[in-house]
């Protein structure tokens, strides 16, 4: 009897922010789901734009304060262009603070804050679930389903003791 195998489709996601650190967390966290697919980075957000043009991602992580242009100028720029749904990843994105109200009214998808200021060391233990779950939802996946996702790593844990080699 042949196995047949899901196919995984990718969605693909486009990180911008200017800290290189941030992004390479960023890009850890968003890898741990195979599927999604960090397509590629910006550093400031007329490079998203150009990026945004070239990649076509399905879900753009946004952070707001950037040089050159910012967040909020990003996103006005992307509306009139882009149909990437914006997750804002932010250190300036607290609940209620004036550019989380500006990027709501914008049509962000979501708004996540930093926890702890503009290089958030500690991003992925205390926000990496609430990023991957967001991302999912903005590209149009159902939740994970982490006992699924538990049992299977160890199938394939246990078929690679089982096997002679």
């Amino acid at each position: 009897m042949a196995r047949i195998e899901q196919e995984i489709v990718n969605h693909r996601v486009l990180i911008v922010d200017d800290s290189g650190l941030m992004r390479n967390t960023i890009r850890q966290i968003v890898a741990a789901d195979e599927q999604l697919v960090v397509v590629g980075e910006a550093e400031d957000g007329l490079v998203a734009i150009e990026k945004d043009k070239e990649l076509k991602p399905q879900v753009i992580l946004l952070d707001i304060e950037m040089p050159r242009l910012d967040g909020l100028g990003t996103m006005k720029r992307l509306s009139l262009r882009s149909r990437a749904k914006i997750v804002i990843l932010s250190s300036l994105a607290q609940l209620d603070s004036p550019a989380a109200l500006e990027a709501s009214r914008l049509g962000a998808f979501e708004i996540i804050a930093k926890p702890s200021g503009t290089i958030s060391l500690d991003l992925k233990a205390k926000r990496g679930h609430e990023i991957v779950r967001v991302v999912r939802a903005a590209a149009g996946l159902p939740p994970l389903d982490l006992a699924a996702m538990y049992r299977k790593a160890q199938r394939r844990k246990e078929e690679q003791i089982s096997r002679p080699g």
